[in-house]
């Protein structure tokens, strides 16, 4: 094995993030073990994979054990849509909770430096904007997004504390709205929804009132962000935000699709579901600073690749 080639294992690997990352590792010439339970990923995001000699795709849940030598680990593992993740939440708390503990285990056991892939829902609905990795966050423990909120919030103390009793190597990122081909068509998201609606010539359904603002990152230059943390100084852990700082309110995002896919599509507006934040917009300085890392996809180049797909998807 070439002295920079590694063994890396990813949790959720066919997931939408997961097999980009996949993608870019195996390019990169690393060994890479993909292990998915297709609770919502799919064999589909890594099929271009799976003849490579360098992939391996495993059938397994990151709540169980799991024992392989690898040198590094990126726990990728947890449905990050509100529709799957409310759709079973003592599951998506366990893959969460469990998930890390069983990681961190390995990592443990084997010497592999480990990345959490965590969310901006750690910040629940912020009163500060944009957020910066010091703010603890405003989250509700005991709502509907709870599974995931306090799961990935839990996961990222286990991480810290197997870094200060263990002396393990972690690195935490802190992932925001994050889009692109390979997307789940009905996972609820705000940009999936806006597309497949418009192609589809339904109408586009915005909850509340449209003025509640995301920022959208696109998916190469998030993973890109993610191997620069990876391979970031050992004594840097994170957490760090990883995200595009470009913000727009619901109603803009909606017209973007509208314009770019064509179509009569009208705009409805429903009212907003419970616990949803008001907010999103990462302060990434952190990350320039740390591994110089800022997104380069503007957001309208980055929907044309991602309306491009769903239209294929959709015509298949």
């Amino acid at each position: 094995m070439a002295q920079d080639q590694k063994r890396v294992l990813v949790t959720g690997g066919a997931g939408f993030l997961g097999s980009h990352l996949c993608d870019r590792l195996v390019d990169g010439g690393h060994d890479v073990l993909c292990v998915d339970n297709f609770y919502t990923g799919s064999k589909a995001n890594v099929d271009g994979l799976l003849k490579h000699p360098r992939f391996e795709l495993m059938r397994h849940d990151v709540t169980f054990p799991l024992y392989v030598e690898v040198d590094r680990i990126f726990n990728l593992a947890c449905p990050a849509s509100p529709v799957h993740y409310q759709h079973d939440p003592v599951q998506t708390t366990k893959t969460s909770v469990h998930g890390a503990i069983n990681m961190l285990g390995l990592a443990k056991r084997v010497g592999a430096r480990i990345l959490q892939a965590s969310t901006s829902e750690v910040y629940g609905d912020p009163e500060i904007h944009p957020q910066v990795e010091g703010y603890w966050g405003r989250v509700n423990p005991v709502g509907i997004r709870s599974c995931y909120d306090e799961g990935k919030r839990c996961a990222e103390t286990l991480f810290f504390d197997y870094w200060r009793q263990h002396q393990l190597e972690i690195k935490v990122m802190r992932i925001f709205n994050t889009y692109g081909p390979r997307m789940h068509p009905n996972d609820g998201r705000v940009v999936s929804n806006f597309i497949v609606q418009a192609l589809k010539g339904e109408p586009i359904t915005i909850y509340g009132d449209g003025t509640q603002t995301r920022s959208f990152c696109y998916v190469d230059d998030l993973i890109e962000g993610m191997l620069r943390l990876m391979d970031s100084p050992a004594d840097f852990t994170g957490p760090v935000n990883i995200g595009n700082p470009g913000e727009f309110t619901m109603l803009e995002l909606a017209e973007t699709v509208l314009r770019l896919v064509g179509g009569t599509s009208k705009i409805e507006y429903r009212p907003l579901p419970s616990d949803d934040p008001k907010q999103r917009q990462p302060d990434i300085r952190l990350a320039k600073a740390t591994f110089d890392w800022e997104p380069k996809v503007g957001l309208e180049d980055g929907l044309k690749e991602t309306i491009a797909y769903f239209r294929h998807r959709l015509q298949g």
